[in-house]
């Protein structure tokens, strides 16, 4: 979602004489267990308490992670075995746990088995299953949990009328699934066009996403979503009141249009977007008042900018108001807000352009960050 969108990369080391603080923001190592740092109020951070701190910490008695999402303030882990696995905020029932209890360590989810995916938006969960349907729970006050009905769901529910979903994203009372056949339906709130359909009306079933064919992944801001399709281009629709659609306005585009080519990723944070394109380079575009474009300011832009000082990226990620890219040669970076600590480089300073992250090394695939916290998944 706008706080959890797929990133890079990472192994952790231990810090050198000058790394006194180590790594990163979200990422996941297959097989690998979870480390979490920052803001830890409800407990996001996994480790027993609901104190913050701003070194990365192992997240203990959670092995063999492959996929890994943080909300707002609960994150969704899905270990190889095909569980799931949750903790933090529970008060919409997020955690799937039939309670609104926070939880301050990993607990699994009842119900689900063989789960090939997860996914978080602000206050809900989503998990994708084999079979190609797609299970939802906790908050579901916009019908983002695609079980007409708007009534919270404290355990999972099956999103109506979807049997071939092969990915899933989330933004903050929305969902998207990418369809077998290329194409994308969506279901949620609406009222700036975040579901695509040309309409700004509710919807707590699965409608399209315009006329998008070929697409091969998705991404969920706050309130806008992204599409890559096979072809390199990425298309974008939904709340543009800072750019965030990427096509020269701020206006609100209720259905999909082209922002830009020659893009091999996409990922979205809260009010800014970010892609991968295929010569290694990362462009930018949205709000940037924390300095999350990259770009060395914090002048909104409404159309692409590049990511100063990074490239032979393989991989991104974003968080609220941050970004990560990880490189071909295992080191992480970041930049953007730094309030809590989630740019990972031992300070509070927010970052304009790109900084290593110390003692990250290795990089393989990761997940995402939440508000003001980070967890990464590195390997046993």
């Amino acid at each position: 979602m706008a706080c959890a969108a797929a990133l890079v990369m990472v192994g952790l080391v231990a810090p050198g004489p000058a790394q006194a603080r180590m790594v990163a923001a979200a990422a996941i190592d297959p097989g690998g267990v979870p480390w979490t740092w920052g803001g830890n109020s409800f407990g996001q951070l996994g480790n027993g308490t609901t104190q913050a701190r701003l070194t990365p910490g192992p997240v203990t008695g959670l092995a063999d992670v492959v996929d890994l999402h943080g909300g707002r303030e609960h994150v969704a882990a899905l270990r190889g075995d095909g569980t799931v696995w949750v903790w933090g905020s529970n008060q919409q029932g997020q955690l799937g746990l039939n309670d609104r209890t926070n939880r301050t360590r990993p607990t699994q989810v009842p119900g689900l088995a063989d789960v090939t995916a997860v996914e978080t938006g602000h206050n809900h969960s989503m998990a994708l299953l084999p079979n190609g349907t797609v299970r939802t729970w906790g908050l579901n006050a916009d019908g983002q949990l695609g079980d007409g009905t708007t009534t919270l769901r404290r355990t999972p529910v099956t999103v109506v009328g979807l049997t071939d979903a092969i990915a899933i994203a989330a933004g903050r009372n929305m969902s998207y699934a990418l369809r077998a056949d290329g194409t994308v339906v969506a279901w949620g709130r609406n009222d700036q066009g975040q579901l695509g359909d040309g309409t700004t009306v509710r919807r707590t079933t699965p409608v399209r996403v315009g006329s998008l064919t070929g697409v091969t992944g998705i991404a969920g801001g706050r309130d806008h979503g992204l599409a890559l399709r096979s072809d390199g281009s990425v298309w974008a629709w939904g709340s543009n009141d800072y750019g965030q659609v990427g096509n020269g306005t701020r206006t609100d585009q209720r259905s999909p249009v082209q922002v830009t080519t020659g893009v091999q990723q996409v990922i979205a944070g809260a009010h800014h977007s970010y892609a991968l394109r295929t010569t290694g380079t990362v462009a930018s575009w949205g709000r940037n008042y924390r300095a999350n474009l990259g770009d060395g300011t914090t002048t909104l832009r409404t159309r692409p900018v590049t990511v100063r000082n990074v490239t032979s990226v393989v991989s991104i990620g974003s968080g609220r108001d941050t970004g990560m890219a990880a490189l071909a040669d295992g080191r992480l970076m970041a930049w953007g807000s730094n309030g809590a600590g989630q740019v990972g480089d031992g300070t509070t300073v927010n970052r304009s352009t790109p900084v290593l992250v110390p003692g990250v090394t290795g990089a393989v695939l990761a997940g995402g960050g939440g508000q003001e916290y980070a967890v990464v998944v590195v390997a046993p």
